[in-house]
């Protein structure tokens, strides 16, 4: 079998036109004939995404991430889920009551502001500073979301965003003994209103959270969410006695996962692309 196969420049530009590359040849016998299949196939596959991008612009349809939050949202409401928006610009102080100080990693990945502000890498500090203030409520279970823009500077450019799109759900005031069994159904609820049919549960440490347990999807065992439960270290900074859990979705992983692509750029806020189409065309 030759060694000769596709050029790196070949291999991005095919993927930008949603070709799956697993259905075309992968050698050559020699460079011309590579270099012709490659423009004949271009040509095709620039000519199928202009009609698909014509239909999206003249359809007036919502886009797969505007359905996939609408899908959620509504299983999230029958659940007795209230939706918040709370700020994307938060405090250093927020930043360190989740342990996040000046020699944790995750504080080299924010987009600081100023001194004292930055854009938030995480929802679950303005979630914390709710769960305060809903804490003093007579009321259980509390339940509540939010989905809202987080920003870190990533350099793994296949699964992660620098501007992404995260969804976090929390619900105060479970028996101690329910926890773990309310999480995972809480979890299957999103990942199968997302179209996940191929998600299993994994237990991971994190370097915020501690033990996790999270969500993986596909044959690549993507994580498309995380999961903790209170008590937890982290609440005697907030003041939370209470007991909890939650979840947090990564909704353009779970976009790129259902729709079984292997990478994320195409699914988040972009010039480059719209509803998953490329628009250099």
């Amino acid at each position: 079998m030759s060694d000769l196969t596709w050029t790196e420049t070949q291999l991005r530009r095919l993927k930008e036109l949603d070709l799956d590359l697993k259905n075309i040849p992968a050698h050559f016998s020699t460079p011309a004939e590579r270099n012709t299949l490659f423009q004949q196939i271009e040509k095709k596959q620039t000519k199928d995404q202009r009609a698909k991008l014509s239909d999206y612009l003249s359809q007036g349809n919502p886009s797969h991430m505007d359905s996939l939050m609408e899908t959620v949202c509504q299983v999230l409401y029958k659940q007795g889920f209230i939706r918040v928006s709370t700020p994307t610009i938060i405090t250093r102080s927020a930043l360190v009551k989740m342990t996040i100080d000046e020699d944790h990693p995750l504080t080299r990945q924010v987009y600081w502001l100023n001194e004292k502000q930055c854009l938030r890498p995480m929802l679950a500090p303005n979630l914390y500073s709710l769960m305060k203030d809903f804490a003093r409520l007579n009321l259980r279970p509390i339940r509540f979301f939010e989905m809202g823009s987080c920003f870190r500077k990533e350099s793994d450019g296949a699964r992660h965003n620098s501007e992404f799109t995260m969804l976090n759900l929390v619900e105060m005031g479970l028996a101690l003994e329910h926890r773990h069994s309310r999480l995972m159904e809480l979890a299957s609820m999103v990942a199968e209103a997302s179209g996940l049919t191929d998600f299993r549960f994994e237990t991971e440490e994190s370097k915020v959270y501690g033990s996790t347990l999270d969500v993986v999807a596909g044959p690549d065992s993507i994580e498309v969410a995380s999961g903790a439960m209170g008590p937890h270290p982290l609440d005697a900074a907030w003041n939370i006695t209470d007991t909890w859990v939650g979840m947090g979705f990564g909704l353009e992983r779970l976009l790129m996962t259902s729709s079984q692509d292997t990478t994320i750029g195409k699914w988040g806020k972009s010039l480059s692309y719209l509803n998953g189409i490329r628009l250099s065309l």
